[in-house]
């Protein structure tokens, strides 16, 4: 199939799961679905064009395989949040700042299946890659995406054992990775992309994988999330919050500058 076909049908696909999405929410009052669709809808584009691209069978094959279980992950572990906690302060603060407008929401349920469709274009490079067997690029692609899809993974259940203590209500999670990334879940997704910029080596379109990782640091430093994200935390927990600003590495986890706080008694930051 055609770059286009393929890139056609990851966006009708995707604009009919974030249609079910809006309408889930609707019922529900909890937008969070549009995370766990987001991922499902990416991971399975992964999985689309590693069947229908044109490249060699091994690079497809590791596309769709790798693409997709992380999709999976993510998906599941997002899904295990919306179904169990109230809805997320964004959204809470969309749905105040918008007066519950469903028709705002709806188009904001669609601009996500764009970007379902914008975060699969590294897929597409890695599906028409011509080289096959294990090269040193597939082998390093392979490495940095189990690297980091195993941080991401850490850091979540970190998070959501610190968060599972009803004795830590209130306080943010200083464990583990979280000692030095306010967002080490952020910092290893980012990495992740850096895996098919490797998978594409060899590709004729192979500069398209650089968009996984230039796109994701630019939504996650600069627009969707951590604005979003430090901006709810900064409305809930004002002073404290900004102390771990001040103490904590943002994004890349480095040393943790000394605070007036112990390591694991301030509030909760994700």
């Amino acid at each position: 199939m055609s770059a286009f076909g393929l890139i056609g049908l990851a966006w009708a696909a995707a604009a009919l799961a974030m249609t079910a999405g809006w309408q889930w929410q609707r019922r529900r009052d909890n937008a969070g679905i549009v995370d766990v669709i987001w991922a499902a809808g990416v991971g399975g584009s992964a999985a689309l064009y590693g069947l229908l691209g044109d490249g060699a069978t091994w690079p497809r094959v590791t596309l769709a395989l790798l693409g997709s279980l992380w999709g999976l992950r993510l998906a599941r572990h997002l899904w295990v949040r919306v179904r169990g906690e109230d809805e997320d302060g964004r959204y809470r603060h969309l749905r105040t700042h918008w007066h519950g407008h469903q028709g705002k929401f709806f188009l904001f349920f669609q601009a996500q299946a764009l970007l379902i469709v914008l975060f699969s274009l590294p897929f597409l490079a890695v599906a028409r890659n011509p080289v096959e067997g294990f090269t040193g690029w597939w082998l390093a692609g392979v490495a940095i995406w189990i690297g980091s899809v195993a941080g991401e993974g850490i850091a979540d259940h970190q998070l959501a054992r610190f968060r599972a203590d009803p004795a830590n209500r209130g306080r943010t999670c200083r464990a583990g990775l979280w000692r030095y990334s306010r967002h080490p879940n952020y910092f290893f997704e980012w990495t992740h992309w850096f895996a098919y910029v490797c998978l594409a080596v060899g590709s004729p379109i192979a500069w398209l994988a650089w968009a996984g990782p230039v796109v994701m640091y630019v939504f996650l430093r600069w627009i969707s999330g951590i604005p979003y994200t430090e901006a709810q935390a900064l409305r809930t927990r004002g002073d404290d919050y900004r102390e771990y600003q001040r103490t904590t590495p943002m994004l890349i986890p480095w040393s943790p500058k000394a605070g007036r706080h112990a390591p694991d008694t301030t509030e909760d930051s994700e």
